[in-house]
């Protein structure tokens, strides 16, 4: 039988160091993509997943992300009265999308304890976490085509994976295990940045994850490590050994726009999309090139 995934946490509590100073001010997940904030596009590639609340982890410093997501009527109005409905209606719509529900991270104490902080609201239900520093633009979301692994896999939990080049193998976590078919793995093995070539694969996870609730209980086992964070990947491995954990190849682009020149890679792909922008941009990039 088929389960119905209505529930997805984005954690967005981080200090986003990657990107100061401009994060001393602003939260990370506000910085736009042209003019799109970029955790808008995580939002998106969740609720077109049929995901009906997002379980905001975040910081009493990120109130930003909660207004954005919020009504502002009387910006609205004014968008109205001044001739510009369709402007109004986008943002109505960015407030109507949606059930947010913001949960407090109170210390930075790594992603695992980052998704356990939503244990109460997500309840005894699988779910989503999409993390926001992952952008992966694809025809099928991303997170749908877990959805749709985990329903032909009789509910077990599954992760996104994706090939990369052997040099970059020690900057990601690293999977192995038995291949099922050409996309999907059953995964016995988590690395943490390996050395290549003792890498049980060159398959790293990217930040894609649909999880049974099981992973609230092996993350409350998970002792701390480095920094005295709770590693998300930890629990999974442990979820993994006793429930099962399927790793999937999901089909689609993906963007690391915590990094500056990944942010720069998904500003200019997105941007030579939109037609009133396409043309400037290629004259731009011509300038700069000669």
């Amino acid at each position: 039988m088929n389960q119905k995934i209505t529930k997805a946490v984005i954690p967005a509590a981080g200090l986003g160091t990657r990107f100061l100073p401009v994060t001393k001010a602003i939260p990370k997940e506000m910085i736009p993509i042209i003019d799109t904030p970029m955790i808008h596009y995580i939002f998106e590639e969740a609720i077109q997943s049929g995901i009906e609340d997002i379980i905001l982890v975040t910081s009493k410093h990120k109130d930003s992300i909660e207004r954005f997501f919020d009504y502002n009527h009387e910006l609205e109005d004014r968008l109205a009265k001044a001739g510009k409905e369709d402007l109004a209606k986008q943002l109505k719509k960015i407030a109507e999308s949606c059930n947010v529900i913001c949960v407090y991270q109170k210390q930075p104490l790594g992603l695992g304890h980052a998704v356990g902080c939503a244990k109460t609201v997500v309840g005894n239900q699988p779910f989503a976490v999409l993390l926001g520093d992952d952008l992966i633009d694809s025809k099928v979301p991303c997170t749908k085509q877990l959805i749709d692994v985990m329903n032909k896999n009789q509910g077990m939990s599954v992760i996104g994976v994706m090939e990369v080049a052997e040099e970059d193998v020690n900057k990601y976590g690293i999977v192995g295990g038995l291949k099922l078919d050409d996309r999907t793995i059953k995964i016995d093995t988590m690395v943490e940045k390996p050395k290549a070539s003792e890498a049980p694969s060159r398959f790293a996870i990217p930040g894609r994850y649909l999880v049974q609730p099981k992973i609230f209980e092996y993350i409350a086992e998970t002792k701390p490590g480095k920094g005295g964070e709770i590693q998300f990947t930890d629990a999974l491995l442990k979820l993994a050994q006793t429930e099962g954990l399927l790793g999937y190849q999901f089909e689609g682009d993906r963007y690391d726009t915590g990094d500056r020149l990944g942010y720069i890679d998904a500003t200019l792909t997105f941007g030579l999309r939109r037609p009133e922008l396409k043309d400037g941009i290629m004259a731009l990039m011509k300038k700069h090139i000669k």
